[in-house]
């Protein structure tokens, strides 16, 4: 074997017992995207999931309702054959506070996300701040009340550390989502019975970095910071990876 390939098969080696194998019990992630995305926003984090051989499966909310998320997020827990390590991203993180209370449900994990109390809704967390966040202007409602962003603003403010090309396709393909979402009220907060994450995004323009420092503080998570916008899944995708992977550990 010449030295390049003894190389080669050194560092395949190194980097397989930095980074084993979970055995086949291991928790599987179920990943629930924010509003104005589908599943496909956790692109960049579920192949360093993969690669540690977990089972992931990211949600497809219909952003219809809460209540709907909630459903659906549920249904995808339910499916799996044993515990769960629930992810949540933005609006998500309200959708697993309700959603995550369920036996399967072994930890939270938060991603730049919101955490509303028992009886808090995400709107009425935002209509709190002393004047509309600057970037609400960049909303626009159409005849049914579905709201999406403008690409200026969501370059601007939802994804300005990411390549300007990939903001502009994140704004081409946007999932609509119907207004009366964020009216939603969870009745149950998962993280006050369940051990939980968060990944705090410091540079985030949508959710202010003090208001996830404080979500974090009243659930008594595990916090991480990332130098990151308000997609750390998209522009610090392995140290989202690595705040699930102390979960899976951290809830055996």
């Amino acid at each position: 074997m010449s030295f390049k390939h003894v190389a080669a098969a050194a560092a395949i080696t190194a980097a397989g017992l930095g980074s084993p194998a979970w055995s086949a019990d291991a928790p599987a992630i179920v990943l629930v995207h924010g509003a104005w995305a589908n599943g496909s926003s956790w692109a960049r984090v579920v192949p360093l999931l993969q690669a540690r051989g977990v089972d992931v499966i990211a949600v497809h909310n219909p952003l219809s309702s809460f209540e709907a998320d909630v459903a659906a997020t549920r249904r995808v827990i339910d499916d799996q054959k044993g515990g769960v390590i629930l992810v949540g991203h933005s609006y998500g993180g309200a959708v697993i506070t309700e959603a995550g209370n369920g036996e399967k449900v072994r930890a939270l994990v938060y991603v730049a996300a919101f955490a509303p109390s028992p009886g808090q809704s995400v709107n009425a967390i935002v209509g709190a701040a002393p004047q509309p966040p600057e970037w609400s202007k960049e909303i626009h409602a159409d005849a049914k009340g579905a709201l999406t962003w403008s690409s200026k603003g969501m370059a601007r403010y939802f994804a300005p550390d990411i390549p300007a090309g990939e903001a502009a396709l994140l704004a081409a393909t946007q999932a609509p989502l119907f207004a009366g979402a964020f009216d939603g009220k969870v009745t149950s907060a998962a993280f006050t019975h369940k051990p939980s994450w968060f990944v705090i995004s410091d540079n985030d323009q949508i959710i202010p970095p003090a208001l996830q420092q404080a979500f974090a503080q009243t659930m008594k998570a595990k916090t991480v910071h990332v130098a990151s916008s308000h997609v750390p899944m998209l522009s610090q995708p392995q140290a989202v990876a690595d705040a699930i992977f102390a979960a899976v550990e951290g809830s055996r």
